[in-house]
């Protein structure tokens, strides 16, 4: 595996964004496992309730004839902090070993108002191929949400009280608080843990491989953008629409008649510091390299524009380049496709991982 070497201004940049997830944090509580039960009826935050994924459904898979009786299935919490979303829910998918080994493990993450189980084709497909399958519910989702509005509402509360950070930060603490987990399990092999997300899930996959190296080798699909370039450029307004009510609440408050850029700065700012500068895509995407990272998204994704990824695309490189490691990165954003995962995403995502951590 590639061998990260961080320089001061990368080392800083990570420690004032623990310095950010920790200024919202209540008390630090140790790592510890709680056994969990599989989910019968997992809660998604729309209606009408997602069925099918093509994109999913066309995972790789190894043919085992046996392969239901041979997949093991993990279901537990870990505290991560205290409090109610302090108790983060794992699934574990992994086929039974007769020799013990340790093996190369992914993080799978869902998308705004999934939960876990939704990620089950993906997780059956990458454990049938000698992985082991990790998904988790983010903050206000799945099993750590009650109704079908929590999301939203935690999102609102937010920007009202600015006690927590339930867009993307709040869950990148809980993903360091899993990689403490998985390097100490038997069965991983530390040095391969890969991490991989669909849009907000895309996101968590980026923030997190930012701030903890652990993560070696990354898949972002359709969730890298420039939050900052966005308002600059006048292209905020379908990321905004897709977790509106924030926005909307933030509007009133400003006494503004619509949304405006002002408003968005103001609601980034408030709910997730630094993510529209300082902690911007141009600034810690690049911080990924040399570790593997493969970035998928539509070339016509409104949510996530691709003028916006010109200067952290250049800079990734750059920075592989200065490692003599220019194959270790790679944008590829699918003609005619806008914000949603494909097939051939699932596919080059599924390439990626077997070409860096089946080594």
């Amino acid at each position: 595996m590639t061998t990260v070497e961080t320089d001061d201004a990368t080392a800083e940049l990570r420690s004032q964004f623990l310095q950010v997830l920790r200024s919202r944090r209540p008390s630090d509580v140790s790592l510890s496992v709680i056994p969990g039960k599989p989910v019968k009826d997992p809660l998604f935050q729309e209606s009408p309730k997602p069925t099918f994924s093509e994109a999913m459904a066309s995972c790789p898979k190894e043919d085992i004839p046996n392969f239901k009786e041979l997949l093991q299935e993990e279901n537990f919490y870990l505290t991560t902090e205290e409090g109610g979303q302090g108790l983060l829910p794992v699934l574990v998918l992994s086929m039974k070993e007769s020799e013990k080994k340790r093996r190369p493990t992914i993080v799978f993450l869902h998308s705004t108002n999934k939960c876990k189980e939704w990620l089950r084709p993906l997780l059956e497909g990458y454990a049938s191929r000698g992985y082991i399958a990790v998904a988790i519910d983010s903050r206000y989702h799945g099993e750590r949400a009650t109704s079908i509005t929590t999301y939203r509402e935690s999102l609102v509360s937010s920007w009202k009280n600015g006690d927590t950070m339930p867009f993307i930060f709040d869950t990148v603490w809980d993903l360091i608080k899993l990689a403490d987990y998985l390097t100490e399990r038997e069965d991983v092999a530390p040095s391969k843990i890969g991490i991989t997300g669909e849009s907000l899930g895309g996101m968590h996959a980026w923030f997190a491989a930012f701030v903890d190296t652990r993560y070696s080798v990354v898949v972002p699909i359709i969730g890298v953008q420039g939050f900052g370039w966005a308002i600059e450029h006048d292209k905020w307004q379908a990321r905004v629409n897709s977790i509106k009510a924030v926005f909307e609440e933030a509007r009133a408050d400003l006494d503004k008649s619509a949304i405006d850029k002002e408003v968005v700065q103001k609601v980034w700012d408030r709910i997730a510091p630094g993510l529209a500068s300082q902690f911007d895509a141009p600034y810690t995407v690049p911080t990924i390299a040399p570790r593997p990272l493969l970035i998928l998204n539509g070339e016509d994704d409104p949510r996530c524009p691709l003028g916006g990824l010109e200067i952290p695309e250049s800079r990734t490189l750059k920075a592989c380049e200065k490692t003599n490691c220019p194959q270790n990165f790679k944008l590829i954003a699918q003609p005619g496709i806008g914000h949603q995962m494909t097939p051939l995403m699932v596919k080059e995502a599924s390439d990626w991982f077997d070409r860096f951590l089946k080594v």
